[in-house]
């Protein structure tokens, strides 16, 4: 099977630069009426979802980083003995994170 490659647009898939409901302006023409028609036709209606998911993300980025009280706890944990690793829970957590990265 072949395909022809030819070097023109098809007159369909032609560009057309410069017009506004069927007018051409020029160059140094005043376009911000025809521009803000458009824009005034657009509109955007977020659901009840898309605003909370919004809100969260606002949330979350004002929050820091790191909890600094969870992260004294485990120094102070560390510190004077007392901190308990459990090595049953971190080798569930890594073969969890081993599944879910081979798919």
């Amino acid at each position: 099977m072949t395909q022809k490659i030819e070097g023109s647009l098809p007159a369909a898939a032609t560009l057309r630069t410069g017009t506004v409901a069927g007018k051409i302006s020029s160059a140094g023409a005043d376009r911000s009426g025809a521009a803000s028609a458009i824009e005034a036709s657009d509109s955007l209606r977020l659901t009840g979802e898309a605003t909370g998911l919004q809100t969260l993300q606002k949330e979350l980025s004002s929050a820091p980083a790191i909890d600094q009280g969870r992260v004294q706890a485990v120094r102070d944990a560390l510190q004077n003995g007392s901190y308990q690793i459990n090595p049953d829970a971190i080798a569930s957590r890594m073969i969890d994170m081993d599944q879910q990265l081979a798919g």
